[in-house]
């Protein structure tokens, strides 16, 4: 687990580094603070689960086995990268790995992953899908819908909602009367785990707990995950209406630090050990920079590829006609 937490934090500022020097074509959306979310509720799944991260869940996808070098040649827009250049971030689904890539509009990514857990129930399989929402996206109608629909049909699923404190630049307060997040889910009949987000023994545990009671056949299991996100919402957020001293608070519990604290205190690990295991992660990480960097950009007639069902380079795509416009325009094959 110190690993995979330095893995993330380490990747991320990398990809911090290639985006100040124009290599990442779109946004960067980091997760400093709340790796032990991420990554401590994605151990408790095991092979043949499904996962559908948000866009701080970098540390769950690293879980799930996606190689560093794949997350840097999507960041880069690189033909070798897991979109072949179509899209940024996370977005993107790997099947043999169970990752199912984030969908844009928050909250539906947990309708479209309900399909999968339904799938599973139907064939009597015991695979479990776990999915994450920020508070914010929990306040839209497809967050709402989806754990109605997962609760009523009593799905293999675990939510973990990262209660991060923001959503953009808006307080958590300020979305929802709710003193307690936890409280959230008894409007669905909903079991709840309230977990200190930055302690990533803790989120293990409690993802541990969730995933098992979905694997009996129990239904879903909501997770909340008391955190902080210490940067802005994304790295063009100065994140000026943050607090100086709340945020001096929360740099206090980083969950790298209080993790790495705790191995030496009882004594699993020295801090040779743990200094051998950054340096390791440090060296695979500049070999998976000098790797997508030295990767081919996509060929323009590349986009035309892998949209379609049966793609074929020379497929001509639904557009308007000729001379036709408006948004009632009829759609025909030109």
């Amino acid at each position: 687990m110190f690993r995979d937490l330095v893995r993330t934090r380490a990747l991320e500022e990398r990809l911090e580094n290639l985006l100040k020097q124009g290599h990442v074509v779109g946004g960067l959306y980091r997760s400093l603070g709340q790796e032990a979310t991420a990554v401590g509720t994605a151990m408790a799944l095991d092979d043949g689960d499904w996962l559908a991260p948000s866009i701080r869940d970098l540390g769950a996808v690293l879980v799930r086995g996606l190689p560093p070098v794949d997350v840097v040649l999507q960041y880069t827009a690189r033909a070798a990268g897991p979109c072949s250049g179509k899209d940024n971030t996370n977005h993107y689904t790997v099947v043999d790995l169970g990752i199912l890539g984030p969908v844009s509009p928050l909250g539906t990514q947990l309708c479209v992953l309900n399909g999968v857990a339904l799938t599973f129930r139907n064939r009597g399989s015991d695979r479990v899908c776990m999915t994450y929402q920020g508070e914010g996206a929990t306040r839209t109608g497809a967050s709402h819908e989806g754990l109605a629909f997962a609760s009523a049909l009593r799905l293999p699923i675990v939510v973990v909602i990262e209660h991060n404190r923001w959503a953009f630049s808006t307080r958590s307060e300020q979305l929802a009367a709710v003193r307690d997040w936890a409280d959230v889910p008894k409007a669905y009949g909903v079991p709840t785990i309230s977990v200190d987000g930055n302690d990533v023994l803790a989120c293990r545990e409690a993802g541990v707990e969730a995933v098992s009671r979905a694997r009996r056949g129990d239904g879903p299991t909501v997770i909340v995950a008391e955190t902080y996100r210490m940067v802005g919402h994304a790295q063009h957020d100065p994140q000026s209406y943050m607090p100086a001293e709340e945020l001096e608070e929360w740099r206090g519990r980083d969950p790298i630090a209080r993790y790495e604290r705790y191995l030496l205190e009882q004594g699993l690990i020295t801090s040779d050990e743990l200094l051998s295991i950054r340096h390791e992660v440090d060296a695979e990480l500049d070999a998976a920079v000098d790797q997508a960097l030295a990767a081919a950009m996509p060929q323009p007639l590349e986009a035309r590829t892998r949209v379609y069902d049966a793609p074929e380079p020379d497929v001509t795509p639904w557009t308007r006609g000729p001379g036709v416009a408006g948004p009632g325009a009829a759609l025909v094959r030109t």
